[in-house]
């Protein structure tokens, strides 16, 4: 196989995000295909046994296994570190295993983590289960409060994990802030940033280490399958995950890295559309509830920070309560015709969900209060149906509910 002709650093340094999302990263075999190959195998075979000793010792470029390198996946992993503007970039087998292994491919016992405390119920689980289980502390700060990360910091503090903006909750973190305090004291900043993507956010211009990814969101952005990916400096990637990921193996297949590199075709535009589409169903709605969520309305305690990180739009994602608990918010959710209830993000169709039954059902009751996940919470993905569509099938499920 063969790059474009001109597919190199020096060439798609010049191409703007949208243009490298569509061609970044392009094999081309001996067939010339316009479209990415399906590399479908588990391994490969060498012309020599010298060939295949050189690679396994690092002094030869090529392919070995495929929990190390795929050419489908290589592509996909070249792609998204050209869109976000990273050296490097390895892809796993879900938005939770990028996750996971972000971190604990840099963490050891005696470490200790400052965390967001509104998060991905999974990603809660990690900070509040799973690490302290492997002895690295871990402490949960509002991290909305800029002066929280530099009061919870320890010498021996070297992650900070956070998301933004924030599932469910819609939380904008101050990126330069924290970044900055992160640099100066030796700490790593680890960025989940699936709620907006590198079409919206790209974390690295702030100074942020770490990105990190589910891409079953919007790079895939139509609810077909499971990716993550993880993006960061070469050595950062080389030396600390990627040892990681070659001993414990949450490799993406090859056929879901190729559905990936589809959905970043349409990234842009998706993520453009549907962002305004949500400005707009966020206000049609806000009247009539009792508290919006939507960094990108100016209600939002964060608007103008959260319009100055995502200046090409603040997301097709935001929450809203109704003051009638769980009981309105199933009315609600019961009485929709078009909009899809859904536990799922990112998806080029709207779908609305209750955090506190699904996606946050397992932290408890007290955890949930802590993060503001309460009984009348709702989230909603707005999707590239008509806006018009959406605000009438809305406007029935709020009257229904008694809003």
């Amino acid at each position: 196989m063969k790059k474009t002709t001109g597919m190199d650093r020096a060439a798609t340094a010049q191409w703007r995000p949208a243009t490298r999302a569509v061609r970044g990263g392009t094999w081309r075999s001996e067939h010339g295909e316009t479209s990415e190959a399906l590399f479908l195998t588990s391994g490969y075979t060498y012309d020599d046994a010298q060939t295949v000793a050189d690679r396994f010792a690092g002094e030869a470029e090529g392919m070995t296994y495929s929990r190390l390198q795929n050419p489908t996946v290589a592509m996909l992993e070249e792609r998204i570190a050209l869109i976000e503007g990273a050296e490097a970039c390895r892809v796993q087998a879900s938005g939770m295993a990028a996750m996971t292994a972000a971190l604990l491919c840099q963490l050891s016992m005696g470490d200790h983590v400052v965390a967001a405390r509104a998060a991905f119920g999974s990603c809660r689980w990690l900070v509040d289960h799973l690490l302290p289980r492997f002895g690295i502390e871990t402490t949960v700060i509002d991290s909305a409060v800029d002066g929280e990360w530099d009061a919870a910091s320890r010498p021996n503090t070297k992650v900070f994990f956070f998301e933004t903006p924030a599932n469910p909750t819609l939380d904008v973190v101050n990126l330069r802030h924290v970044c900055d305090l992160a640099r100066a004291h030796g700490i790593v900043t680890v960025v989940d940033n699936a709620f907006a993507s590198p079409a919206l956010q790209r974390p690295l211009e702030f100074g942020a280490d770490v990105i990190a990814y589910s891409a079953t969101k919007l790079m895939d952005g139509q609810g077909r399958v499971l990716a993550g990916a993880v993006c960061g400096s070469r050595e950062f990637i080389d030396e600390k995950l990627l040892p990681f990921q070659r001993n414990t193996g949450p490799n993406l297949s090859p056929f879901n890295a190729w559905v990936v590199l589809k959905g970043l075709e349409t990234l842009d535009l998706r993520a453009r559309a549907q962002s305004a589409a949500a400005l707009e169903l966020g206000k049609f709605i806000e009247p009539r509830i009792s508290r919006m969520l939507h960094p990108g309305l100016p209600s939002h305690p964060r608007h103008e920070l959260a319009v100055q990180q995502m200046p090409n739009g603040t997301g097709p994602i935001f929450a809203f309560e109704v003051p009638g608990g769980r009981a309105q918010a199933f009315a609600l959710l019961d009485a929709l015709e078009l909009i899809d209830i859904s536990n799922n993000i990112g998806d080029c169709r709207s779908l609305l969900c209750h955090p506190a039954s699904t996606t946050h059902a397992n932290m408890g009751a007290e955890a949930r209060a802590e993060m503001g996940v309460t009984e009348g919470l709702l989230r909603i993905n707005v999707g590239l149906e008509d806006i018009e569509d959406l605000k009438e099938d809305m406007d029935r499920a709020l009257s229904a509910a008694g809003l």
